[in-house]
């Protein structure tokens, strides 16, 4: 068997989900090495040679001179372009494309991310703050209102193809439960959440390197938040 084009390095995170969507979906055959943040694998010499920043994903394209990716943004980017998929075609479409990235890059993440930090690690631990929390669960629902709003009447975020910006945002968006937002009132992004719930190859990639369901609403949420915390 040929050794495959595409080394992904990565964990069982929203952003570390993103790049197994996308290979998933796209049928792409990859290798995948698992970053065990328990052991700061993440922070390892070898692994900051690849990623300065010492964070995960990352991923080393053999097919290209051992090009090197960081950043789950940028990684989706490169292999729409590297294999032609997921991405829309035309210069304004491909703005549209990118707008919408951006959003989720610097807004549905950090600020969902900084909810669930505030409630299921700093709080188990003994440093519960209530300000942080509010002031990061109602930005969260606001994203997820402008969501909602995207999607009305498009199957998809950005009409009826799925592509790299639905991979980048329901990873993050899905864990509404994780983070303790409620989605109430929001039936487009339910919606949504219903159609890439159903599709086999994006459900499979969030079980690997393995499945952490209490993130999207499944599970027992104590042990898994429990387990989540021990990672910091």
């Amino acid at each position: 068997m040929p050794t495959p084009e595409i080394h992904l390095y990565t964990a069982s995170t929203m952003n570390g989900w993103k790049p197994i969507i996308f290979l998933e979906e796209a049928k792409v055959e990859y290798e995948l090495t698992y970053i065990d943040f328990g052991k700061k694998e993440q922070k390892s010499e070898w692994y900051m040679r690849l990623n300065p920043n010492g964070r995960i994903p990352t991923i080393v394209d053999r097919s290209n001179d051992d090009f090197v990716v960081f950043e789950s943004g940028a990684i989706l980017w490169y292999l729409a372009e590297k294999y032609q998929t997921f991405l829309p075609i035309g210069e304004k479409a491909r703005s549209e494309a990118l707008q919408w990235l951006m959003f989720q890059m610097s807004g549905v993440g950090p600020m969902m991310g900084q909810a669930m930090y505030f409630q299921r690690i700093a709080a188990p631990k003994g440093n519960e703050d209530p300000y942080a929390i509010d002031r990061y669960v109602t930005e969260s629902r606001r994203l997820l209102e402008v969501l909602d709003k995207q999607l009305a009447g498009k199957a998809y975020l950005l009409g009826d193809n799925f592509t790299i910006v639905d991979i980048a945002t329901y990873p993050w968006a899905r864990s509404y439960p994780w983070a303790k937002v409620s989605i109430e009132g929001l039936d487009n992004l339910r919606n949504w959440f219903d159609r890439i719930d159903a599709r086999p190859a994006t459900q499979k990639a969030v079980t690997i390197p393995k499945p952490f369901p209490a993130f999207f609403g499944k599970g027992d949420e104590a042990t898994s938040e429990a387990e989540n915390a021990s990672r910091f």
